[in-house]
């Protein structure tokens, strides 16, 4: 199998010999711990290793916010990626999935038939290469909140993260509702981390598991700036404000 290799002096630390590709990988802890910010730094390894990607980014509501984001984080500009990552956009009040442009797919993720449709799609916008896909999707814990869907969905991610190796999956969730359901998810997945927030602002992560790789399970601080780290979470809030009370009448 295939590894890949971050290149990231503080997550080289905690993971010299990488990642397994295929693989599967939850980003977990409670809600404001900047898992996002450490998702992306897959994100970039990806890309600069010659990877597709779609990304289906709940907590932002554009990717536009992920390109300024990624930016700011790892100095990589994704804008010269072009036809190498595509958007699953997140629309509630739908039964279909939408191709919108070169890069975006309009989708209700909350039905996994749905999401098994949006993700094909997508990938259908990308370049083919040795790598394959990875999928990275952030604050996927939004979902659960679902009364129609909340038992298939949750379903539907125990088995991605268990049994699919046609893609490589880095998933963030919030463990701040539905802990016992995040639970469940973080039972099957191939590699595991926690994050965690020290006042004032300082990002913490704990590698919990890996599969067939060497890891340290040292705990680091994360060298992203309190300004990065509070900018992002206030996005991440006013999603959450927004999404949530529409998520529930589904």
């Amino acid at each position: 199998m295939k590894k890949l290799r971050t290149n990231i002096p503080w997550f080289e630390e905690l993971l010299p010999e990488g990642i397994l590709i295929p693989s599967s990988t939850l980003i977990s802890g409670p809600g404001g711990t900047g898992k996002p910010l450490v998702e992306f730094a897959f994100v970039d390894a990806w890309l600069k290793a010659g990877g597709s990607l779609i990304g289906v980014p709940l907590q932002y509501p554009s990717g536009e916010l992920v390109r300024i984001a990624i930016q700011k984080l790892y100095g990589m500009h994704l804008e010269n990626y072009q036809g190498k990552i595509a958007y699953i956009q997140f629309e509630p009040f739908t039964n279909r999935s939408v191709i919108v442009n070169e890069n975006t797919v309009r989708a209700n993720v909350i039905n996994p038939d749905i999401w098994d449709e949006a993700i094909e799609k997508a990938e259908s916008l990308v370049d083919k290469n040795d790598l394959g896909t990875m999928v990275f999707g952030s604050a996927l814990n939004l979902l659960l909140f679902s009364k129609t869907f909340k038992r298939s969905i949750l379903e539907k991610l125990k088995s991605i993260l268990q049994y699919d190796k046609s893609r490589t999956y880095v998933f963030a969730v919030s463990t701040s509702a539905m802990a016992n359901e995040i639970k469940t998810l973080e039972e099957v997945a191939d590699n595991l981390m926690f994050t965690r927030m020290e006042k004032p602002m300082k990002l913490f992560l704990k590698v919990e598991r890996m599969k067939g790789v060497e890891f340290s399970n040292e705990e680091i601080e994360v060298p992203i700036s309190a300004e990065l780290l509070k900018e992002i979470n206030e996005i991440a809030e006013a999603t959450r404000k927004t999404r949530i009370p529409e998520i529930r009448k589904i």
